[in-house]
């Protein structure tokens, strides 16, 4: 939890300098600060994660073919708010430190087995050149596929691929290669040939000599002080430290790497620099954020109108709201950021992480890995109470997706304790109904299908989620609170972004189908969103319900822990006012976070000033 919060704080501090939602931003110019070469020395991992804690970058590369590629991995994944690219590496110029490939590529190689120094012709380096030597186009994928997938287990919230001395596109075949693989792992190439005019984005250098520390800061200062209006930008750059080690680290034509390097260090934490993206309102962007945002649109007049009318009336009932997002036929069309709430800071879910677990169980039905009818005690056989009772033995995962387990009464999560086994736990509990037949609230109940997942799969829930959902999506810097057995808590502990709540509400609404590609079945979607029971409002019971299902929205049905709701809408929900709002008939999905207790209320405001404006 410790780290989390570091991590955390690392992206508010970024978003103290861009809080402002995209479509208020729309004439601010754009910038992403790229910090390369992370894993390459000891020096670039602390420097490139130094420029992220307290600095502007936004983006990071980092090469996994690397002796340091290791400790950058572990430092990444304790940060992931960071937006991660695999640098792809086919060389390595430095004399005094080399490195190989992952696979056995002898077109890429030197004498000693050692990538080629250079790209392309240098002086200085006759013959040492994956240009001038004869390289092998099927060697070059099989490295890729390696590094991509060394990546991607080590750090899962990677986002895009990047080009370490220009390997990703100095043929026209590699980079069709690329292309291809981009699309396969659902990471985009951003420095491929036609990246810089598909994402409509600007390189930007130092403007000026860049000899010493000061000289580059006031280069960079007369860069951003150039920015237009309206445009993206990309500026990078290779932080690191001028100390033994780096001084060590040259090639000819380049000998000053260390204080060439610390003087970056030093420009990406630079208080004057930090200043003039704030005056000059320059929007801090990453590479997801550039290439897998949600589309912005226009809201008409009318919703215009009634979304003022919102806010004033969030304000005048006392309502902590920290941020809402309206999606409409596909589009962003409004968003507001508001108390505590920052547009790229992962906000708790508390039990909208219900509805992520489920969609892992619908991603392993699809594998064939299990099926809803499976038998929860077949999953833990070592973790069973001496007496199994009838009711558990009938007890199915689709009886933990409905909340229909059958127990009278649930084990409150907050009462569970390092020393248990929280699946033993759960096992032990009477079950005094039979399964399928009796509505409780159970979030204990969530967390045995996010372990009912890992069993089957090897891998957490978030894990497992990363290239089958997050990753298509769109969705990094996702963090999941675990039990003391290592499982995510999967009925709560998960945080995520408000236009990532967006975009998984979209994707609901598109019965599970993304930019053209159809994740999981219709069939499944259509299950999760449909009433598959009656249901009471959390920690009640049916017998001393007191509210008209008219004027509430706890009694229109559950489905695969989602609720239905009024307006013939579905919802993920989680405590203190969290919300992602599905209304099919409207083509709408509504995301919000918040700290607020009375969520009926909150969600009256959005039907009485929104609902008739989406009509």
């Amino acid at each position: 939890m410790i780290q989390k919060m570091k991590s955390i704080l690392c992206s508010a501090m970024i978003a103290t300098l861009s809080s402002m939602p995209l479509m208020a931003q729309e004439n601010n110019p754009r910038l992403i600060i790229r910090a390369d070469d992370m894993g390459s020395f000891r020096s670039a991992n602390i420097a490139c994660l130094e420029g992220y804690k307290n600095g502007i970058e936004t983006s990071i590369e980092v090469m996994v073919t690397t002796a340091w590629f290791p400790e950058a991995a572990r430092m990444l994944r304790e940060n992931p708010g960071v937006d991660v690219g695999l640098h792809f590496t086919i060389t390595s110029e430095w004399d005094n430190v080399k490195w190989r490939p992952l696979t056995h590529c002898p077109s890429l190689v030197d004498e000693n087995g050692y990538f080629w120094p250079m790209m392309t012709p240098r002086k200085g380096y006759k013959g040492r050149s994956i240009t001038e030597n004869k390289w092998n186009l099927t060697e070059i994928e099989q490295e890729a596929r390696a590094q991509i997938e060394l990546a991607l287990k080590n750090i899962p919230h990677i986002s895009h691929i990047s080009g370490h001395m220009g390997s990703l596109a100095f043929a026209p075949e590699v980079e069709e290669l690329m292309e291809r693989l981009s699309k396969e792992y659902n990471l985009p190439l951003v420095d491929s040939g036609n990246a810089f005019e598909k994402y409509g984005l600007n390189y930007v250098r130092y403007d000026g000599p860049t000899g010493t520390s000061a000289e580059k800061e006031a280069s960079l200062i007369r860069t951003l002080e150039k920015l237009e209006a309206g445009k993206s930008y990309m500026f990078l750059d290779h932080p690191a430290l001028n100390n033994e080690e780096m001084q060590t680290v040259g090639h000819i034509g380049y000998e000053n790497v260390a204080v060439d390097r610390q003087g970056v260090t030093d420009i990406f934490t630079s208080d004057k620099v930090k200043q003039v993206i704030k005056d000059k309102n320059i929007e801090l962007i990453s590479y997801n954020d550039l290439t897998k945002s949600l589309p912005r649109g226009e809201a008409n007049k009318k919703l215009n109108k009634a979304f003022n009318k919102y806010l004033n009336a969030v304000k005048q009932a006392g309502q902590d709201l920290h941020s809402i997002m309206i999606v409409k036929d596909g589009k962003v069309v409004k968003e507001q950021w508001l108390g505590e709430g920052k547009r790229n800071v992962p906000h708790i879910l508390n039990s909208v992480s219900k509805t992520f677990t489920a969609t892992a169980i619908g991603f392993a039905v699809n594998e064939g890995k299990l099926k809803v009818t499976d038998k929860v005690i077949s999953f833990f056989p070592d973790k069973l109470p001496a007496e199994v009772s009838e009711n558990l033995k009938k007890m199915e995962i689709r009886h933990l997706l409905t909340m229909t387990t059958g127990h009278d009464k649930t084990v409150n999560v907050r009462n569970l304790t390092d020393k248990e086994d929280w699946v033993a736990t759960f096992l032990a509990a009477p079950v005094q109904h039979e399964p399928g037949t009796f509505y409780a609230y159970n979030t204990l109940g969530t967390y045995m299908l996010s372990a009912i997942v890992q069993k089957v799969t090897g891998q957490k829930v978030i894990d497992y989620l990363y290239p089958r959902f997050f990753r298509p999506l769109g969705i990094v810097g996702a963090t999941w609170d675990e039990s003391p057995q290592g499982i995510n808590q999967g009925g709560w502990g998960l945080y995520l972004k408000t236009e990532d709540l967006a975009k998984v509400g979209l994707f609901f609404l598109q019965r599970g189908q993304w930019n053209g590609e159809q994740l999981l079945p219709t069939s499944w979607i259509d299950e999760a969103m449909a009433k598959q029971t009656d249901c009471c409002p959390t920690h009640m019971r049916f017998d001393n319900i007191t509210e008209n299902p008219k004027n509430s929205d706890w009694l229109q049905g559950y489905g695969y822990q989602m609720w239905r709701c009024r307006h013939n809408g579905v919802r993920a929900d989680g405590a203190a006012g969290q919300y992602i709002i599905i209304l099919p008939e409207l083509n709408t999905v509504i995301a919000t976070t918040a700290q607020i207790d009375d969520m009926q209320a909150e969600i009256n405001l959005i039907w009485k000033h929104l609902l008739p404006a989406l009509k």
